[in-house]
């Protein structure tokens, strides 16, 4: 079976993954100094992933050769790196013991909420395409992507380089990021809402099985309608 480019590429991409998560397991926050040099590698190894993810797409619509193989991994490979990068960024790789800190200022409520987003959305695509509905990444959802990838650019890069003044700058982005991600979940779940909140969808039964009709009654017969004479009426 022939693999195409741009899946070659993805696959590609789900390899320097591995790669990055290897490396960037081995730093130790304690000894900043002496590691910077894995900090550097893992920032160029991310940042060509995340090339690598623009050229797959573009490849794959001029050779009109987009699958549901490229269509199910390509995101996948995305929501690994990009979670997986926070996760390690929120651990103990980079606390500093002797400053009480974590120096990506990334918190480990932050990458709940940063998880939560991707399985919610995920489920509600999942949900949908199972429905036979179209429900592919909005605008928000691609500049929640590429904010996510230049925020984990931009710590690898600020500490691989030790740029203590820009400081302030990582934390901006790192609350940014948050920030674009509820956004962007909230708008995912405003485009479902529509098929989310049908009675198939709320109770598993279709709508006309929810309440079924109720049989008409025939009101009983009158006096005046059964031609007898009310009572005292008698003659």
């Amino acid at each position: 079976m022939k693999i195409n480019l741009p899946n070659q590429i993805t696959l590609g991409r789900l390899g320097l993954a591995i790669l990055f998560f290897a490396l960037l397991s081995l730093f130790d926050a304690t000894q900043l100094d002496d590691e910077r040099w894995l900090l550097h590698v893992c920032f160029w190894i991310f940042l060509v992933a995340a090339l690598t993810d623009i050229l797959d797409g573009l490849l794959a619509r001029m050779m009109s050769s987009v699958t549901s193989f490229g269509r199910i991994l390509d995101p996948v490979v995305d929501k690994v790196m990009v979670c997986g990068a926070f996760v390690l960024f929120a651990s103990h790789h980079f606390w500093d013991p002797e400053q009480n800190v974590n120096i990506t200022d990334v918190q480990p409520w932050m990458v709940v909420v940063i998880l939560t987003r991707e399985l919610l959305v995920s489920a509600v695509r999942s949900h949908a395409e199972a429905e036979g509905q179209e429900f592919g990444a909005s605008w928000v959802g691609k500049l929640k992507m590429f904010v996510q990838s230049f925020t984990v650019c931009f710590i690898l890069g600020q500490l691989a380089w030790k740029l203590d003044s820009l400081e302030p700058v990582r934390t901006a982005c790192v609350w940014v990021t948050v920030i674009v991600t509820v956004l962007s979940a909230l708008s995912y779940i405003h485009r479902a809402r529509a098929f989310l909140l049908t009675p198939t969808a709320l109770t598993g039964k279709p709508a006309e099985e929810q309440s079924p009709p109720k049989e008409a009654t025939t009101p009983p017969d009158t006096p005046a309608q059964s031609g007898a004479s009310p009572p005292g009426d008698e003659s």
